[in-house]
C-alpha cells in the first residue's frame, strides 16, 4: 500500500520535470528563431588578438585570458545553464576532456548566468572544466555573440572560438549545433597544432 502511494507521488514529479524540460527546450528554440540579427556587435576576426577578459568561474575563482598564454583554448559561449542543448554540449566537452588534455588544450565555457548557477550546473553534470560567469554580459558583447531574444532577453549565441597559444583567434564557429561539436573542435585543434608545428619547422 505504502509502495503504491509512493508511485503515485513520484510519477507526477517526474512528469512535471519532463514537461518543464520540454518547455525550456521549446522556449530556447523560439528565442533562437526570433533573435535579432544585428545586435551581436563586432566579432573578432581570425588572426586577430582575442579580446581580453577577467571572469569568475563556478567556484568564484577569477580567470583572465592571459592566464592561458602558451595553451590552445576552446572558448565556447552558450545560452543558458542546464537547458537541453546546453547540457548536451557541455556533456560532450566533458566526455572528451582527456583528449583535450592530451592536446594541451583548455576548455572554457561562458554564459551570462551567474556563479551560483554555474556551480549547480557543473555539479549536476560533473563538468570537469571551467565555466565562466559573464553576468554583466560584457565579454559576450566583446566577442560579438550577445543576442536579444524576443525583444527582451539577452543571452550568448552558441559560438565557439579556438584561441592559439599566442592569444589570437585561430577559428570561429558561429551558431553551432550542440551534438558532436566538441569532436569537431578537438579535430580542428589537432589540425591547427600540426599546421603550426609544420610552419615552425619550415623556418
Amino acid at each position: 500500500m505504502v509502495h503504491a502511494l509512493r508511485k503515485v507521488v513520484v510519477q507526477p514529479r517526474r512528469l512535471l520535470a519532463l514537461v518543464l524540460s520540454l518547455l525550456g527546450s521549446i522556449a530556447l528554440a523560439l528565442f533562437a528563431a526570433t533573435a535579432h540579427a544585428g545586435d551581436a556587435g563586432t566579432t573578432p576576426q581570425v588572426g586577430r588578438p582575442a579580446p581580453a577578459f577577467k571572469l569568475q568561474d563556478q567556484a568564484g575563482k577569477w580567470h583572465q585570458l592571459s592566464d592561458y598564454k602558451g595553451k590552445w583554448v576552446a572558448l565556447y559561449f552558450y545560452p543558458k545553464d542546464d537547458t537541453p542543448g546546453c547540457t548536451t554540449q557541455a556533456c560532450s566537452f566533458r566526455d572528451n576532456i582527456f583528449a583535450f588534455n592530451k592536446e594541451g588544450a583548455v576548455i572554457l565555457g561562458v554564459s551570462v548566468d551567474d556563479v551560483s548557477s554555474h556551480k549547480e550546473f557543473a555539479a549536476k553534470h560533473e563538468l570537469p572544466f571551467t565555466l565562466l560567469a559573464d553576468a554583466d554580459k560584457s565579454v559576450a558583447k566583446r566577442y560579438g555573440v550577445l543576442k536579444t531574444y524576443m525583444g527582451m532577453m539577452e543571452m550568448a549565441r552558441r559560438d565557439t572560438f579556438i584561441i592559439d597559444p599566442q592569444g589570437r583567434i585561430a577559428k570561429h564557429y558561429e551558431s553551432v549545433k550542440p551534438e558532436g561539436h566538441s569532436a569537431v573542435v578537438l579535430a580542428d585543434i589537432k589540425a591547427l597544432k600540426a599546421k603550426s608545428a609544420g610552419a615552425a619547422g619550415g623556418r
